[in-house]
């Protein structure tokens, strides 16, 4: 899997940076009468995300109509009852988010990944379809530092997988495209989108659930740090 003269590294936050917190998520259905467990509903996460990856959900779709279908089939594997309660609850989860960013649990291995990227020599930068906290957001959790850039689909008026938030990362960041990677969590989003775009392109596959789609695939950051600096991808 070769990225000969690899220079810059675009990151995906939500699914790739940082996670939703499920425990928040439990504690607001548990506050309305409706029993889940957070360790569950992390479990559910990622076959929601791929049963929605689809050419034709996500051509559909945009981010924010894509929210409530997401958060469905999460606690419908996970087996959270439907009705009003979990509506309830969801409605009070969509509220923090909105003022704070729900995606605020750091998988373990990041800083420590981010840190030995960096090493390495690549440029790192975030190109994400956020709400408009996500720079705010990285400083709470102490992940902004790293990256050179942040690119935050609410503030530039487009969102992956169109091509143009790329193109706008790449000027933003003094970036070649011939040099640079992108890793995100959803192969129609992330990779097709980066594709479209002239950049190599991979995918964080925490379930192993894309083995038979057409590009690098990595179980956590930390793997994709192993491969990067184990060769001599950067420059």
């Amino acid at each position: 899997m070769p990225f000969p003269g690899l220079e810059t590294l675009f990151l995906d936050a939500g699914g790739v940076l940082v996670n939703p917190n499920w425990a928040r998520v439990a504690a607001a259905l548990a506050r309305h009468g409706v029993a889940a467990r957070a360790d569950a509903l992390v479990e559910a996460e990622p076959w929601a995300k791929h049963s929605m990856d689809t050419t034709e959900y996500v051509t559909a779709t945009g981010d924010s109509a894509r929210a409530r279908r997401y958060f469905d089939l999460v606690f419908e594997r996970a087996g959270v009852a439907g009705g009003p309660a979990r509506d309830a609850a969801l409605a009070e989860v969509r509220e923090y988010h909105a003022r704070e960013n729900l995606w605020e649990d750091v998988p373990a291995d990041v800083p420590t990944a981010l840190r030995r990227l960096g090493e390495a020599g690549l440029r790192l930068v975030v190109v994400s379809n956020s709400n408009g906290r996500l720079r705010e957001l990285l400083a709470r959790l102490g992940l902004l530092d790293p990256f050179a850039v942040v690119i935050d689909s609410h503030e530039e008026g487009a969102e992956k997988p169109d091509p143009r938030l790329f193109e706008i990362a790449l000027a933003r960041a003094g970036a070649r495209r011939e040099t640079t990677l992108h890793v995100g969590d959803f192969y129609e989003i992330d990779v097709k989108g980066a594709r479209a775009a002239g950049l190599h392109a991979a995918l964080l596959d925490v379930a192993g659930l894309y083995g038979d789609h057409d590009c690098p695939r990595f179980r956590s950051l930390t793997a994709l740090a192993n491969e990067v600096t184990r060769s001599d991808y950067s420059s």
